[in-house]
């Protein structure tokens, strides 16, 4: 197995750093690892935003979901889903076309983009001793982020990186064990599991987990922390409005 494979395997979300900064040298690594993912047509469909001020970090760690680990956070990065500088490069340089406005199909290609390019920067700080965690949470509260970062209609925040040292208890804490790829990889079609194997593919992670209780115990936590949690009515109201907003061809 080689480095990489291992640290894909070894990864784990950190949530506790260290009290120092991560060198200007490798955060400036992180970020051109991340620009060199893969992306649609060789267009970079995406925008990152680097967290500096702590007034910012500080109001994030209020509205993601009140996580004040986010604060703490040497690096804090925003990836966006960004159609808005090619569509301004269309209307400037096709001045004698009608440049249609981005659609449905643009927004995932964009929102691809960015999901992309975020993690290759989480493998890049892996394999310099940085962990990171992903904050999905920075979908929501769309008014707010809306104005906070300034964004224009053809962006969408998609996931925020925190970045840094992890803390000794962060390295000694054991990685959650993943589903086996036979519940994962289907072959030439989508297979779709009976009760039987549903119940299979529970039980056994919860087995490789040692988890008291079962598969039941384990999707009872995530139905209610998850599934049910009040956090999920405004993440789906929030990126209800970031695709509206996008497709949205009234305005411009």
């Amino acid at each position: 197995m080689n480095n990489t494979i291992k640290e894909l395997f070894e990864r784990k979300s950190v949530r506790a750093f260290e009290n120092k900064p991560v060198e200007n040298d490798k955060k400036q690594l992180i970020i051109d690892a991340a620009i060199q993912a893969p992306t649609a047509g060789n267009m970079t469909l995406y925008s990152i935003i680097d967290v500096r001020n702590q007034e910012i970090k500080d109001k994030l760690a209020q509205s993601c979901d009140n996580q004040p680990f986010i604060a703490k956070a040497p690096i804090v990065l925003i990836f966006v889903a960004d159609y808005q500088k090619w569509y301004d490069a269309f209307k400037y340089y096709q001045k004698d076309n009608k440049v249609r406005k981005p659609d449905t199909g643009d927004f995932l290609l964009a929102y691809s983009d960015a999901l992309i390019a975020a993690q290759n920067a989480v493998v890049a700080g892996e394999s310099m001793g940085i962990g990171s965690c992903f904050i999905g949470d920075i979908i929501e509260q769309y008014e707010f982020h809306r104005d906070l970062f300034n964004l224009p209609r053809y962006t969408v925040p998609v996931a925020m990186l925190v970045m840094g040292y992890p803390a000794k208890g962060q390295l000694k804490r054991k990685k959650p064990v993943r589903f086996d790829s036979k519940y994962v990889v289907s072959v030439d079609q989508y297979e779709h599991f009976n009760d039987e194997k549903i119940a299979a593919m529970f039980d056994e992670k919860a087995k490789n987990s040692n988890r008291q209780g079962g598969g039941q115990a384990i999707v009872d936590d995530i139905y209610n922390r998850k599934w049910t949690d009040p956090f999920i009515e405004e993440m789906s109201r929030s990126a209800k409005l970031w695709i509206e907003r996008w497709q949205d061809n009234k305005k411009e």
